[in-house]
């Protein structure tokens, strides 16, 4: 990387909350997580001089476009300053944060906001379901469902199934995995969620199948919520560390990162992979491409990773494309414990999209935030012991916008 990026601080608000019912909307969740994320990073409003905002489908959920132009609404103190939205499906944060690093890297600006925020609660969980289909190809996905995105990632189970063999009840311990992470996290969804025995395997009531391939403690959470980030250039951070007190060696910074886009349809994509090591090929070079630019050669050298677990099955696919184990054998990392906490390289500690939430637009500025949070030593009771590099893996639609990040303290 040409010039370091690092993260002042950020915040995010509570995944559990359902703004609809407090009669609020995604302008306040907007707002609370933007002077949230500035107190924390002990930044003045004056100081930011970009904004980027990721969003999904405020269209389809609240008629609302136009978000650049909502921080300045909701936060005057931002008026005036420059602003854009991002959208990438459930990747949009992740790309406002490249076109952020990249303004900080041209030299263009050295203090950038970064806003994720995702409204989903305010319409029935069917409806909400429907509207995010749009990230899909309407019309041209080719598979006859319901519920097109536990369709989806349904079929990818079967792809494992098909092409390395597949056992159930790895899917149903990496649910398991995620869900007692989240317990151990104040802003997850589901941290006071209590479950039946059963629920955990592929009991036909406690945890009923949704589409072929999927049953219900597969998916990840329809959710509201945002997440804010202070980016800043190296000059900046070093400004902002003397002012503060804080140390810059101790600041998280932004190591290495990966973007690569595939078609949208997702039979498409699978169909290109055939013959290949790894089911998803771009997958994999989005997080070899971190490592590259983050000057690390393989999985070791990651203490922690929060990747996109919309479903089981794209944990269980992130497992083995980030190396963990050889291609398709994503199990053995499962039934051995390396992925949980205390395991060799615990993965979705903060309890990931099944067990913290997913509010589309927000999660992947939701993972950096945890990755830093992680690296310094704040993550709390999901603290991974020792963590000073975490990776991240964001994907939108059904792979086909993937962003990683590699995230450390120091050099």
């Amino acid at each position: 990387m040409s010039e370091p990026v690092f993260i002042l601080g950020g915040a995010q608000t509570d995944f559990a909350r359902v703004f609809s019912r407090e009669g609020k909307d995604i302008s306040d969740m907007i707002a609370e997580s933007v002077h949230a994320a500035l107190a924390q990073a002990q930044i003045l409003p004056a100081e930011i001089e970009s904004i980027h905002v990721g969003n999904a489908f405020a269209e389809l959920q609240r008629n609302q476009a136009h978000l650049g132009s909502m921080v300045a609404q909701v936060v005057p103190e931002l008026y005036g300053i420059p602003a854009m939205r991002h959208e990438g499906a459930c990747a949009s944060a992740s790309l406002g944060v490249l076109a952020a690093m990249a303004e900080i890297e041209a030299g263009r600006y050295d203090c950038i906001l970064v806003v994720g925020a995702e409204e989903l609660k305010n319409l029935p969980g069917d409806v909400s379901s429907a509207n995010q289909n749009a990230a899909g190809w309407q019309g041209h996905e080719g598979i006859e469902c319901r519920f097109l995105w536990p369709a989806v990632f349904g079929r990818l189970s079967d792809v494992y199934a098909e092409r390395y063999g597949l056992d159930r009840r790895h899917l149903n311990r990496i649910a398991e995995i995620n869900y007692g992470n989240a317990k151990l996290n104040p802003n997850a969804q589901t941290r006071k969620w209590r479950f039946d025995p059963l629920a955990f395997t592929d009991d036909d009531e406690a945890n009923p199948l949704i589409e072929p391939g999927t049953r219900r403690q597969d998916c990840g959470q329809i959710t509201d919520g945002a997440a804010s980030i202070v980016l800043a250039s190296g000059r900046f951070a070093a400004e902002h560390a003397k002012r503060t007190g804080r140390s810059l060696e101790a600041t998280p910074r932004i190591q290495g990162w990966g973007h690569r886009n595939g078609s949208l349809r997702f039979l498409d994509k699978v169909e290109r992979s055939k013959g290949q090591d790894f089911i998803f090929p771009h997958v994999r070079q989005t997080i070899t491409d971190a490592w590259r630019r983050a000057g690390i050669a393989e999985v070791g050298a990651l203490d922690a990773i929060e990747t996109h677990d919309c479903f089981t099955s794209t944990e269980y696919m992130a497992i083995d494309h980030f190396g963990l184990t050889p291609p398709g054998q994503s199990w053995q990392a499962v039934e051995d414990g390396s992925i949980a906490l205390g395991g060799k390289l615990p993965v979705n500690p903060s309890g990931g999209l099944i067990g913290g939430g997913h509010p589309v637009g927000a999660t992947g500025a939701r993972m950096l935030l945890d990755a830093c949070r992680q690296v310094t030593g704040q993550a709390g009771a999901y603290q991974v012991e020792g963590a000073k590099r975490v990776a991240t893996l964001n994907i939108g639609g059904s792979l086909g916008t993937v962003v990683s990040f590699v995230v450390g303290v120091g050099g």
